[in-house]
């Protein structure tokens, strides 16, 4: 034990009373037990050279006493000192901590990808600094069809399975520099920055035709497609809110088309769905 002065002991004491309090009657009843045994017993008594006729304690029985007592005291120092070290975090230990604990809030469990705080974060990044000349951010949300039908019909765990076998999938066609991010259930999100239009549904159609084959999941083939919503910053929305929102509407759009389909926002077809929804 490394030395401790009376003022870490004490600190340590009231940091840690029950423990203390718990320690101090334990080893007070060890020192009372053999206080008692050596008043009525003669502990020395095979050693004649160290025993003592008399029934008081003899100096031998004193010095072992007080060796029991110093040995008491020294427990409980002891202690308190190594709950006062439990309590000290080593800075290296929490630095890790805190690294993992920062990661694990910005990521999604099952798939190990980005989530939507993440992305959200790079969109405010994207839409601070306007896009090459001719050029845009583009934003594609997307959307698994048939994915429903797989979870409802064997279960979670087979589902956790596609999931994870699409996003394979996905990360072989995504680009190394788009940030691609899981939002929740079956929905993503893709963030390309600096692309021409002809160059964002291209990116778009190579997520569809990722999910051309079936998924091999649970022993089973299952056909999942996906829904494809894209919006072009800044000529689809000035603003974060905006591009997503307009993104989300294109996605609801490419659901109802049969199959896998990528659909653009466009203001135009807005306002149209807009008026019928109206009527």
């Amino acid at each position: 034990m490394t030395s401790a002065g009376p003022k870490t002991v004490l600190a340590a004491i009231a940091k840690h009373p029950w423990a203390s309090a718990r320690d101090f009657v334990f080893l007070s009843a060890v020192m009372v037990f053999w206080v008692l045994l050596a008043q009525h017993y003669d502990i020395f008594s095979f050693l004649k050279s160290l025993a003592y006729p008399g029934r008081r304690i003899s100096p031998a029985e004193a010095v072992l006493l007080g060796c029991i007592g110093a040995l008491c005291v020294w427990i409980f120092i002891s202690r308190r000192v190594a709950d006062m070290r439990n309590d000290d975090i080593d800075p290296r230990s929490l630095e890790t901590e805190m690294r993992l604990l920062r990661r694990l809030a910005m990521q999604d469990p099952l798939t190990n990808l980005p989530n939507r705080r993440v992305l959200l974060e790079a969109l405010e990044a994207a839409t601070s600094v306007p896009p090459e000349k001719g050029r845009s951010h583009a934003v594609f949300l997307l959307d698994l069809n048939g994915f429903k039908h797989v979870n409802d019909q064997f279960g979670h765990a087979v589902g956790d399975e596609v999931l994870q076998a699409v996003v394979n999938r996905f990360r072989r066609v995504a680009r190394s520099r788009d940030v691609f991010a899981r939002l929740g259930g079956d929905e993503f999100a893709v963030l390309s920055r600096n692309v021409d239009e002809a160059g964002a549904r291209e990116i778009g159609e190579r997520f569809i035709g990722s999910l051309a084959n079936d998924i091999h999941a649970g022993g089973m083939r299952h056909s999942v497609g996906v829904a494809v919503g894209a919006a072009l910053f800044p000529a689809d929305g000035d603003s974060v809110e905006k591009v997503l929102r307009h993104a989300d509407v294109a996605m609801y759009r490419a659901k109802a088309e049969p199959g896998s389909s990528l659909v653009f926002f466009s203001a135009a077809a807005a306002d149209v769905a807009t008026l019928k929804a109206r009527a």
